[in-house]
């Protein structure tokens, strides 16, 4: 049966679904607003699960889904809140952080949100034309990947600010190339073998920095007023971005959303830099949860850690089904960043201590590598 009819014809799919997806959207703002954990995690977590559950490994796929979709939208609170350097450092400061420190932290809040919620919004009819060409184009893609992912790199070390931020950018990617030669081939002997080695990487890679960057913020000054100082043109225009953005992340490895969000800068109006960039890195975080969604449908390819704990649980494909969870989950997303950003903010605006490291760092060190074996990445 259809997954999209089903579940008006039977209640209790339905109401299994949204269980489900409640479930979730409370995963997700669990790891959206705590620092140091991450959305794949606890869908690896899920998926390592998905076989001792007794329910339709659907309903699996759309907690997956959900929590991913909620967390893009939340993860930006703890970004704004935590590491916010004095103001006498404003101008090296990242753009989120220099809006805190002007007082417009609680703007910053609404207009990630609003990035995200367009940006799902342009997501969905875009994905559709966006899919169509990738099938046709993906095996020319592939064969020079390469050589595409190369050239990124070098506009990226090429554009920097200044021959010592090239040289910085230069050996951040050598190390982590060769991170990544040293981990992805290892088969840890993890709690949960669905979590391979992504589940440590991920904890190292997205968790610990959040946490060492937080050690040395000054704290969130008084914040003002929560009015979006942005043009509505202007505003739509970085979502559009960020929602392109989002869909050359979900269809080509190796490109992150931050990556993408950068190339997209300059469709970002002049007059709203800093607004304009967390608008569109905000929308090509979300967007990427939707095109990543059809990338691994129609070309086989998981593009995230969600998506590659989909593809290991063996949730069916219901695409449908899983845009519905997907457009649902974005709008309690969108509505927990305004109900929860401003307590945040006054509340969690203070320096991390060193034992949430420890803590951090004792959850990477309990899995132990066993033996070399093949391991699904995700870009």
């Amino acid at each position: 049966m259809d997954a999209l009819v089903r579940p008006t014809v039977d209640p209790a799919f339905a109401a299994g679904a949204l269980a489900f997806l409640l479930a979730g959207v409370a995963l997700g703002t669990a790891s959206g607003l705590v620092p140091g954990l991450h959305a794949n995690n606890f869908a690896l977590l899920l998926a390592g699960f998905a076989p001792s559950v007794p329910a339709d490994p659907l309903f699996v796929g759309v907690a997956m889904l959900g929590a991913g979709v909620v967390h893009s939208f939340l993860d930006i609170v703890p970004a704004l809140a935590l590491g916010v350097p004095d103001a006498a450092t404003a101008v090296a400061a990242l753009p989120g952080h220099r809006l805190v420190i002007a007082g417009r932290g609680r703007e910053a809040v609404r207009l990630s949100a609003v990035g995200s919620g367009l940006a799902v919004a342009l997501a969905v009819p875009l994905a559709v034309p966006i899919t169509w060409l990738m099938i046709r184009w993906y095996p020319t893609l592939r064969a020079h990947l390469p050589l595409l992912l190369g050239a990124v790199v070098v506009a990226l070390v090429l554009t920097e600010s200044s021959r010592r931020a090239a040289v910085g950018g230069l050996v951040a990617f050598l190390a982590s190339a060769a991170l990544g030669l040293a981990t992805l081939d290892a088969d840890p002997a993890a709690p949960l073998s669905t979590g391979g080695v992504l589940a440590p990487l991920f904890a190292g890679l997205f968790g610990v920095p959040v946490l060492v960057d937080a050690l040395g913020g000054d704290g969130v000054p008084p914040q003002a007023d929560p009015q979006i100082a942005m043009d509505a043109r202007d505003l739509g225009t970085s979502a559009g971005a960020g929602s392109l953005a989002g869909a050359v992340v979900g269809y080509v490895p190796g490109v992150s959303a931050a990556i993408a969000a950068v190339a997209a800068m300059p469709a970002v109006p002049s007059e709203s830099v800093d607004r304009g960039f967390v608008v569109a890195t905000s929308g090509a975080n979300t967007a990427n949860t939707i095109f990543a969604l059809f990338a691994l449908v129609a070309l086989g390819t998981p593009r995230t850690g969600v998506t590659v704990a989909i593809d290991r649980a063996g949730v069916p494909f219901a695409l449908p089904l899983l845009l519905v969870a997907a457009a649902t989950a974005a709008c309690f997303g969108f509505a927990l960043v305004v109900l929860v950003g401003d307590p945040y903010l006054r509340t969690s605006g203070t320096p991390t201590t060193p034992g949430s490291l420890s803590a951090c760092w004792g959850c990477s060190r309990s899995f132990r590598t066993r033996s070399p074996g093949r391991s699904a990445s995700a870009s």
